[in-house]
């Protein structure tokens, strides 16, 4: 086989069905022998991700004890509750709805987030939309920096290089939302006895795509180990309805739509999927380059930001650090 055909899609295809049934397995025994729990809370958020968590989760412990926690904002796009619910219904399972907006307003998280804003846009308003961006990270050679994307209430829309303290501080007023989602599911999993399924991918939680304390906390990940054409492939085996499985991927997080790929990963889904699993087997980047569709060098740019996404990575997934590490191992 040459390599070209190895890196296609094909080389990521896998028995949806068996692989579905290994993770219903492994749920089962999980959630009620492992983590001792009674069922299991999911925050769905009308993506592809949460809807096969669900999915799996309803197989393994029964529809009646998933619960669908459904966590707008006031910034979250329409559509992202209103497939939520499609979802939950289709699959039969409870839902939740907690409008989030109040606790991340009273956390400052709007206020703190637009205040950075405006120190390289002042004339900021309530009618403006907003999101953050990066360059094109492979096409050629480029630091990755973000820049602000802002429409304006008339639509006129702007892009600014963001220093690095606004973009710290923008990063770390937004992350109020992901981490009020997950602490909001641990208080339903708490009173109910539940476990909270985490519903990252293998790109998210490989290449650091979740925040610390936030979506990151789960107490148990059943996706983490599949690429997001995997996802795919198991969210078509597992019913779920096509209007999520057709849905570009998004971040919902910023009042101006954006995709995963031009707030993180600098790739597309299709591409990061094809690198990942590239060098994870050692394969050189010359040897991806075709699959790609990119030249050689532009390869093995995207092999380094593999690298500098994984080291990125670590300090999100560390445990915290105690005084007598090696004592207490």
């Amino acid at each position: 086989m040459s390599t070209t055909v190895a890196l296609s899609e094909a080389a990521l295809h896998i028995d949806a069905a068996s692989a579905a049934e290994q993770i219903v397995e492994r749920i089962r025994d999980q959630v009620a022998h492992q983590l001792r729990r009674r069922g299991v809370v999911v925050g769905l958020s009308g993506g592809v991700d949460s809807s096969v968590v669900a999915a799996l989760a309803g197989r393994a412990v029964g529809p009646e004890r998933v619960v669908g926690l459904i966590m707008p904002e006031r910034e979250s796009a329409p559509e992202s509750a209103d497939l939520a619910v499609h979802v939950a219904k289709t699959l039969s399972i409870r839902t939740v709805v907690e409008d989030i907006t109040g606790i991340l307003d009273a956390a400052g998280c709007y206020r703190r987030r637009d205040d950075a804003i405006r120190s390289v846009l002042p004339e900021l308003s309530d009618g403006y939309r907003c999101k953050i961006v990066l360059p094109d990270l492979i096409a050629k050679p480029s630091y990755a920096l973000y820049s602000l994307v802002a429409r304006s209430p008339e639509g006129v829309e702007r892009r600014i290089r963001l220093p690095l303290d606004a973009y710290l501080e923008i990063v770390a007023a937004t992350n109020f939302k992901q981490r009020v989602r997950t602490m909001t599911a641990y208080h339903h999993a708490d009173r109910l006895r539940y476990a909270v399924a985490g519903t990252a991918n293998r790109l998210e939680d490989d290449l650091g795509f979740f925040v610390k304390q936030g979506d990151g906390a789960a107490d148990f990940k059943p996706i983490s180990h599949l690429y997001k054409s995997q996802v795919y492939q198991l969210a078509e085996c597992l019913g779920v309805p096509d209007a999520i499985r057709s849905r570009r991927p998004t971040t919902d997080t910023y009042s101006l739509e954006q995709s995963q790929e031009e707030f993180y990963f600098g790739l597309s889904l299709r591409q990061t999927d094809l690198v990942l699993y590239a060098r994870d087997r050692g394969l050189p980047p010359d040897a991806v380059a075709d699959a790609l569709g990119v030249t050689a060098e532009q390869a093995a740019r995207a092999y380094r930001l593999i690298d500098n996404r994984r080291l990125g990575a670590r300090y999100l997934r560390m445990a915290p650090l105690t005084v007598e590490d090696e004592a207490l191992a």
